[in-house]
């Protein structure tokens, strides 16, 4: 095994002196939070500042756990650093740790009381994707999105006090279809480490075989499949439009037709709603570059540009305006029979 690194050193008897304060251990888990990139926004100056410090204590959890998933430096001992890390959780449950990132995020748990149980349910995707390569049905892909991303919305939606179930299921859309967007944009990545989400039973309606993908064809059967999978995921944003459309989040409208109780606007409920059109935005953007560069995926990684940016941006501020256009491109997805090429 290994020496620990900066994100799974565990000192397990900690000396006062060696324990960081939870001033430094929200700064360490703001540093990871700066020097990853992603797709999309994460305690950007949209969330409010007194909630920034807790979204990167979440997130260096969740980045350090999709680490010891994917990178090769944790090859062998993958599961062995997951059940280290699931037990750094229960021990910050008890403010029993030294560990810079679980100081900060059981100091988090217990302001923003947060249930623990949608941290649990993002380790046990991650030990899926040590276990588990490929994906034999959309449901089953489903599945695994409801433990993969849609604990991040809801979790999101906690810290703001946004605990309605009808804003939940919404969240869950739209974190699905930000996860299917990534495995879309990542299949060439995904390939190098033999996994495949594109689902069997869609391979095979298709006519695409898994050595089609590891040889990077794009073949018209290809093209055909990823137009497919693309189209429901676009289905997906649309159902989750909703929670994004709105100048505010609040729970004072029902969606969906659930009986939601009636609440005031919290502060900083605009500017959520505004990061969640930059992140739906973004999303959809992403599945653009995909038709843009021709479904070639395995060359080029589809990603937003600084133009793009600029544009999500602006669209963002005039999303409510532009909400009957938007809702007007949805396509509705049924079953279709396989392409007659």
């Amino acid at each position: 095994m290994s020496q620990p690194d900066a994100h799974t050193r565990a000192w397990r008897e900690p000396s006062s002196s060696d324990r960081p304060t939870v001033e430094e251990a929200y700064a360490h888990c703001e540093r990871i939070t700066r020097d990853h990139y992603e797709n999309f926004p994460v305690a950007s100056r949209l969330i409010p500042k007194a909630l920034r410090p807790h979204v990167c204590a979440i997130y260096a959890f969740a980045r350090a756990a999709d680490d010891f998933a994917d990178e090769a430096g944790y090859e062998g001992e993958r599961l062995e650093r997951l059940d280290e890390w699931e037990g750094l959780l229960n021990a910050c449950l008890e403010d029993a740790t030294a560990h810079p990132v679980f100081i900060a995020l059981g100091d988090t748990i217990r302001r923003q009381d947060l249930p623990v149980s949608l941290l649990r349910d993002l380790l046990t995707a991650f030990r899926r994707d040590v276990t588990t390569t490929r994906h034999r049905t959309f449901d089953d892909l489903l599945d695994y999105c409801r433990y993969s991303a849609n604990p991040v919305g809801r979790l999101v939606l906690h810290l703001f006090g946004l605990r309605d179930p009808g804003l939940g299921r919404l969240s869950d859309c739209i974190c699905t279809a930000l996860q299917l967007t990534n495995f879309w944009q990542d299949i060439a990545v995904d390939l190098r480490k033999d996994r495949i989400y594109l689902p069997r039973a869609d391979l095979e309606r298709f006519g695409v075989s898994e050595e089609d993908l590891f040889l990077g064809h794009i073949t018209p059967a290809f093209i055909q499949l990823l137009r497919f999978e693309i189209a429901r995921t676009r289905d997906l944003f649309h159902q989750g439009l909703p929670l994004v459309a709105r100048p505010r989040i609040q729970g004072d409208e029902p969606p969906c037709g659930s009986k939601l109780k009636t609440r005031n606007s919290k502060p900083g409920h605009r500017r959520l709603a505004y990061e969640l059109r930059l992140t739906w935005l973004g999303g959809m953007r992403i599945l653009d570059r995909i038709e843009a560069n021709r479904f070639n995926v395995f060359n080029r990684r589809p990603t937003l540009t600084a133009r793009d940016k600029i544009a999500l941006l602006c669209r963002a501020w005039r999303f409510p305006k532009e909400d009957r256009g938007v809702r007007g491109e949805r396509r509705m997805i049924g079953p279709r029979p396989p392409p007659d090429l």
